[in-house]
C-alpha cells in the first residue's frame, strides 16, 4: 500500500476507512511539512469518507477521523463541530497536533471507532486537555477542550501514534462491549470474543 500524498481524484466513501487489522493503523504518522493541494485533498477526502459512514449508521456518529484510517499516515485530523447534528457536515481541521498539556481528572467512558467496527471499550481518559497544531493556511493556533472534547483529542491523537482505544483496555475483562443492532451496548466475553482476537491484535 502507498502512503503518499497523492490527489484523491474521487470522493472518498465510507469503504476507503481501513479497519482492523490493516497493519497501517498500527503505524506511526509522519508530520506534514508543506500544506499543498495534496494535504488538503486528503483533508476533504476525511470529511467525505466521515459524513458517509454516518449516513449509513442508525444509532452512531462520525465525531472524527485521523488520515491514518484513510491509510494516509500523516499528523492530519478532522474533529466534527457539532456531535448532536448530524446534519451539520462541518469540521475543524488539525494538522501535526500535539497535547501539550494533559489535565483535570481521569474519568471511564465509553469510546468507539470507525476502524474497529461494532466494538465499544470503556476507557479512561483526561476530562481536559490543551492542544496546538496547524490549521489549512499553516497558521499555528491552540485549543483548551474539556469533556467529550477533551477524548476525542487523546483518541484521534493515538491514531497518529499507532495507538487505538483498545490498546488501553487490552488487559481490561469488563471494558469490551458490541453496538448491537438496537442501538444498545452489550458486554463481550473477554475470553471468547477479546483475549485472542486476531482481529483486534494482529
Amino acid at each position: 500500500m502507498s502512503y503518499n500524498l497523492d490527489l484523491m481524484t474521487r470522493v472518498a466513501t465510507k469503504t476507503d476507512i481501513i479497519t482492523l487489522p490493516n497493519p497501517a493503523l498500527r503505524q506511526r504518522s509522519q508530520k506534514v511539512g508543506i500544506i499543498t493541494d495534496a494535504v488538503r485533498s486528503i483533508v476533504q477526502s476525511m470529511q467525505d469518507a466521515t459524513i458517509d459512514w454516518d449516513q449509513s449508521r442508525d444509532h452512531e456518529v462520525g465525531v472524527a477521523l485521523a488520515a491514518p484510517q484513510l491509510g494516509k499516515l500523516y499528523k492530519i485530523i478532522v474533529v466534527r463541530n457539532d456531535f448532536d447534528d448530524k446534519d451539520n457536515k462541518t469540521f475543524s481541521v488539525f494538522i501535526n497536533p500535539v497535547i501539550t498539556k494533559l489535565e483535570g481528572e481521569l474519568e471511564d467512558d465509553f469510546e468507539g471507532c470507525l476502524s474497529v467496527p461494532d466494538v465499544y471499550g470503556k476507557v479512561s481518559r483526561y476530562n481536559k486537555v490543551r492542544v496546538k497544531a496547524l490549521d489549512l493556511s499553516g497558521h499555528e493556533f491552540r485549543v483548551t477542550a474539556t469533556g467529550f472534547l477533551a477524548r476525542i483529542f487523546q483518541h484521534e491523537i493515538d491514531h497518529l501514534q499507532g495507538s487505538l482505544f483498545i490498546d488501553h483496555i487490552r488487559n481490561q475483562k469488563d471494558a469490551f462491549f458490541r453496538l448491537m443492532p438496537d442501538g444498545k451496548l452489550e458486554q463481550l466475553d473477554y475470553d471468547k470474543d477479546v483475549r485472542d482476537s486476531r482481529i483486534l491484535w494482529e
